[in-house]
């Protein structure tokens, strides 16, 4: 079933499936439809018979921002909820998101999305067991429900980004790798992909607390703002872990330059090492003799033995010198 209703008052919980819109709208009480995974034809319908728009409906279909519309005869609040999983083509996290859209009347409460949902599933489930207080208040009370479910998961969504980034500074801190490399950058593109959810989402949930939608009473604004409060702590947690995520990743280039350094210093204490024995192997290399201006030293006996030991008191000089600058 991908379609179905419930009307529910203080005294019970009817169901209706998606044959029976009609009599579940004109039902006393609270009408609640909720359709998930559905076809364009039944969306049509559940938008036919409440009056909704089909831009509205398109809008669920479509990858676009959080926001909330004011319609005549309902509000139109559009969510998404986030989570991190496995990617499709990748074994890492990533933050995947998924619309959902609530649409608000007097008396009825629509959601509509492409795939079943835990926020909706478990209020939906609450109603059906007989939650007192969401019995006796309005659509806009659950609608509340199923946002401040949304808005909990992306506490989750942070909680489990904080992990992977004190992870992420252990490794930096044990040393620059590539794998470690990899990790920052996705956390800083989850990071970004959050914020990118959250800040529309306050901006919607600012319009809701401020009860400006008709079909929001006042009773239930304190909720709403309650919602709100939430989101900006969530903005604030994200912008906090996106610094820390750019500290990590300082971190990271400036360790990265250090171990470059500490290669180059060794290369060129070796060059500067091997300069002067160089210059001493080119000049003897030359072979120059036989006449009185030549390399008289080529014809002694003690020669070769006398040019090592040169050569090796330059090394242990130059070594010596270098380890009290503290260059070795």
């Amino acid at each position: 079933m991908t379609v179905g209703a419930v009307v529910y008052t203080e005294a019970g919980v009817d169901t209706y499936d998606g044959a029976d819109l009609e009599r579940a709208r004109d039902a006393d009480g609270t009408t609640w439809v909720r359709a998930w995974d559905a076809t364009p034809g039944e969306l049509d319908r559940v938008a036919s018979v409440f009056g909704i728009h089909h831009l509205s409906v398109e809008d669920i279909q479509r990858d676009i921002r959080p926001k909330t519309e004011e319609f005549s005869s309902h509000t139109f609040v559009l969510v998404k909820t986030a989570s991190l999983r496995t990617g499709e083509t990748t074994f890492r996290e990533e933050l995947r998101t998924q619309q959902i859209g609530l649409f608000i009347g007097r008396d009825w409460l629509v959601t509509m999305s492409t795939v079943g949902t835990d926020a909706v599933e478990s209020v939906w489930r609450s109603i059906q067991r007989g939650d007192v207080r969401t019995l006796r208040l309005g659509p806009d009370f659950a609608a509340y429900r199923v946002i401040d479910r949304i808005v909990d998961e992306y506490f989750v969504v942070l909680d489990e980004t904080e992990d992977l980034i004190e992870e992420i500074e252990d490794g930096v801190l044990a040393g620059p790798s590539e794998e470690v490399l990899v990790a920052l950058n996705d956390v800083r593109r989850d990071l970004l992909s959050v914020r990118k959810v959250l800040w529309p989402t306050r901006e919607a949930a600012a319009i809701l607390a401020r009860g400006d939608p008709d079909y929001v009473q006042p009773s239930t604004e304190k909720y709403y703002r309650d919602v709100y409060d939430h989101l900006v702590q969530l903005v604030d947690l994200t912008e906090t872990y996106r610094d820390l995520a750019r500290g990590a990743r300082d971190i990271y280039l400036n360790s990265l330059s250090q171990s470059t350094n500490e290669v180059m210093k060794t290369l060129t204490v070796v060059a500067t090492i091997l300069l002067p024995l160089t210059f001493i192997v080119g000049i003897y290399g030359m072979n120059f003799s036989g006449g009185p201006y030549n390399m008289p030293e080529l014809g002694w006996r003690f020669g070769y033995p006398a040019v090592m030991f040169g050569m090796a008191s330059v090394t242990a000089i130059l070594v010596a010198y270098f380890r009290q600058q503290r260059w070795l």
